[in-house]
């Protein structure tokens, strides 16, 4: 039994991914980011970084203690390695798989995140600072047109986790859509895994643990979300 710690964003999408492709059994504990249950002592005791998602293992493959997994990057990992699933076992497509995770995880993630606040919930328009992240997540979505020209997805043929990681980050802002006219092969990706049943499944999850989502913030959730030092 995994217990997932959760909440309807681009990296807790990545996770019920997995879990929903696999069947792995799970508890869902939605961690409300809004209101601040990612500072609660007892998240921060298996997500230090009081960042949401973490899961918490309770039949790790070594047979001891339930073990704790932060980071989605890790999690996605980690679940990988567990189940023999998602991620290649031979040398080099475990490296092509660990090459497009980790470029999630450094570039896609953070730039596509810094560009919604920018456009999205900051509270003045800052010119450069959303000419500067436009820019940057167009460029990042040009190299993924380019890699999945050449394959299927991200890391070859198969379906993986570096796919899961990146696919929440397309398009994640209803008001910042993807360009797939400019990049056609990132559409045609895009559209094979919204096809899928599991991802379906794992994006109805949503709806249900947070109805609210794309409504206005408070500015007790603007509070909880960047003000916190």
């Amino acid at each position: 039994m995994i217990d997932l710690y959760y909440w309807p964003t681009p990296n807790g999408h990545k996770i019920t991914l997995f879990l929903e492709e696999t069947g792995l059994d799970y508890r869902l504990h939605p961690v409300n980011i809004g209101k601040g249950d990612q500072f609660l002592p007892e998240f921060l005791a298996i997500s230090p970084n009081n960042k949401m998602p973490a899961i918490v293992d309770h039949a790790p493959a070594d047979g001891g203690a339930p073990l704790s997994v932060f980071e989605s990057g890790a999690i996605l990992l980690y679940l990988a390695e567990k189940t023999g699933r998602f991620l290649p076992p031979d040398l080099r497509g475990r490296a092509a798989t660990l090459e497009w995770l980790f470029w999630q995880m450094g570039g896609l993630g953070p730039m596509s995140g810094q560009m919604g606040h920018f456009n999205v919930y900051a509270p003045e328009r800052i010119p450069y600072a959303i000419e500067r992240y436009d820019s940057e997540v167009r460029r990042l979505h040009r190299v993924m047109d380019k890699r999945l020209s050449e394959s299927k997805y991200l890391a070859g043929e198969e379906y993986g986790i570096a796919d899961m990681a990146s696919y929440p980050w397309i398009g994640a802002y209803s008001k910042l859509p993807a360009d797939f006219v400019a990049f056609p092969h990132l559409g045609r990706w895009h559209q094979a895994i919204a096809e899928r049943p599991a991802t379906q499944r794992a994006y109805a999850i949503g709806p249900t643990v947070n109805p609210d989502a794309g409504q206005p913030l408070s500015d007790e959730e603007r509070r909880q979300l960047f003000g916190q030092r």
